[in-house]
């Protein structure tokens, strides 16, 4: 299976679900949430070569590792996926916004400096300017969504970009998370867990259990499962051929 968005280095046996991550799924997008996470988990997992380290400074730690901001932009040139990043504009985190905005911004902008990147994105309660920063950097690549919650109109914007969207088990358990992947083109969606944050029954879900999504989005899109699960693979070609 495929998961384009999970933290795979946070989990706590991280080291032990390696082998299994590795011969279970054929592509695991672990996002990192700062540079030096990003070179760490980098070093330690590059001898699996389905799973992938995205170079990424989380809007959730802004505050924390915004010293490590130029080491983020420098790193830009040797990563092929970047993620995690992107703003986050709810109540908890909306006093280091304008932080997260610089950061946002110059790492947008080092990927289209770097003839763009397939960037994994946190949008949380900031939909609007997340898609208004990359509207300003057209050529910083391709935005992949992750779990994305934004109104109709952000949807209509979002697809207008061209952005593409992660869509997980836990996002699908919502009435909201089904609507929005109603309206999803199947040509730009990939599966993702978020874990080990999103839970399923108070634990984690783990990089396997992203095809879950598949029978769910089949229901909505009035697709067989299996159809959807060949299309995921079809689109996880599409959008990174050279690792796929």
């Amino acid at each position: 299976m495929i998961d384009f968005h999970c933290h795979l280095d946070l989990y706590p046996n991280a080291l032990e679900l390696l082998p299994e991550v590795e011969r279970r799924n054929r592509f695991t997008f672990a996002v990192t949430t700062s540079p030096r996470a990003f070179l760490a988990t980098s070093r330690v997992f590059a001898p699996y070569r389905h799973i992938h380290v995205g170079l990424g400074l989380h809007p959730e730690v802004a505050q924390a590792k915004a010293g490590e901001l130029d080491q983020l932009v420098a790193l830009v040139r040797q990563a092929t996926l970047v993620g995690e990043i992107g703003l986050d504009g709810t109540a908890r985190f909306r006093h280091t916004l304008s932080l997260q905005r610089k950061i946002f911004s110059a790492v947008v902008a080092e990927c289209a400096a770097q003839g763009g990147r397939v960037m994994s994105i946190h949008s949380r309660g900031a939909e609007a300017e997340v898609l208004a920063t990359l509207a300003l950097h057209p050529n910083a690549g391709t935005p992949v969504l992750h779990w994305f919650s934004g109104s109709q109109r952000d949807l209509s914007k979002a697809v207008e970009l061209g952005a593409w969207f992660s869509v997980g088990p836990a996002m699908l358990r919502a009435s909201s998370g089904r609507q929005i992947a109603s309206q999803l083109s199947p040509e730009r969606v990939l599966p993702e867990t978020d874990g080990p944050f999103a839970l399923h029954q108070g634990r984690p879900l783990m990089p396997w259990d992203a095809s879950e999504v598949c029978g769910t989005l089949g229901g909505l899109w009035g697709l067989p499962e299996e159809t959807v699960r060949e299309q995921m693979v079809t689109n996880l070609q599409t959008l990174v051929p050279t690792l796929a």
